[in-house]
């Protein structure tokens, strides 16, 4: 046996173990959303279990558990979120490589420095901020912030240093059209596999974010989806149901994988020419 074919069959064989290891949880999951609490803590199953209909008519009939609206919320907070982030990421890239002014360099740092901050450190002035604002238990502040997204911002000036020649924009200005007109119909368009790549990432950040709603969010009209899970898992023994619980998880991974197939062909050409520069 050659070398090469040696190495081939080496490679074959780890990614056929990761592919295994990645969609074992998911079939974990699905498997646990079709048997009842008592099946589930027996332990691990190959075998689906009959109650996918009781449990998702227990989840959706739990009157302690919006589901429905928890999934409007979501996809609301999500959707404006990927939206807000890509758009405004771009827009701040484009000034940064198109534009040469004073103080570009201090700006550009600046950025990269907040990248560095997590939530942790800033949460407890940002919930204060909010009640002043007036916006808690309010959507607004979970999406909003999303207009200042310095990784997203630092994918798209990468993308947009390989991809976007200046000779472009400046053909641009010299037909005549404005500042906006170029970014929205001709740096726009160019940058879409990014884009696509990163409202993929943020919308799944977002969708799975749970500790800012958890400090901005009260009523149950305005709960999204990872407050409700955290909610369900935490009942008290007598109504602590597994099998909803991995039911509400599986209703909540739907989305995500639709968005996934919907977008998944710019994935890897984003991600490729976007994590080099020329």
């Amino acid at each position: 046996m050659s070398i090469q074919k040696l190495n081939k069959i080496v490679c074959y064989t780890i990614l056929i173990l990761l592919s295994i290891l990645c969609l074992f949880s998911f079939y974990l999951l699905i498997v646990n959303s079709t048997r009842v609490h008592s099946q589930i803590q027996k332990g691990f199953s190959f075998l689906l279990g009959g109650n996918f209909k009781a449990n998702l008519n227990n989840v959706l009939n739990n009157k302690d558990l919006p589901v429905i609206k928890g999934i409007i919320n979501s996809l609301i907070v999500s959707a404006a979120t990927a939206a807000l982030a890509t758009y405004f990421s771009v827009l701040t890239a484009f000034s940064i490589h198109t534009y040469d002014f004073k103080y570009k360099k201090l700006a550009f740092t600046f950025i990269m420095m907040i990248m560095m901050i997590p939530p942790q450190v800033y949460a407890l002035g940002f919930v204060r901020w909010m009640g002043k604002l007036n916006l808690m238990d309010s959507l607004i502040p979970l999406f909003l912030p999303s207009v200042a997204s310095p990784i997203v911002f630092y994918f798209m000036l990468s993308y947009m240093q390989s991809n976007l020649p200046k000779a472009v924009v400046e053909a641009a200005r010299m037909d005549g059209a404005s500042e906006f007109r170029t970014f929205n119909q001709i740096v726009i368009p160019i940058m879409k596999p990014a884009i696509a790549v990163q409202a993929i990432f943020t919308f799944v950040s977002a969708w799975n974010n749970y500790f800012i709603p958890s400090l901005i969010i009260r009523s149950a009209e305005n709960k999204t989806l990872p407050i409700l899970v955290a909610q369900l898992r935490s009942a008290d023994y007598l109504k602590f149901d597994m099998g909803q619980v991995y039911m509400l998880v599986f209703l909540a991974i739907i989305p995500i994988i639709i968005i996934y197939i919907i977008l998944s062909k710019y994935i890897v050409r984003g991600v490729a020419v976007g994590s080099v520069k020329e």
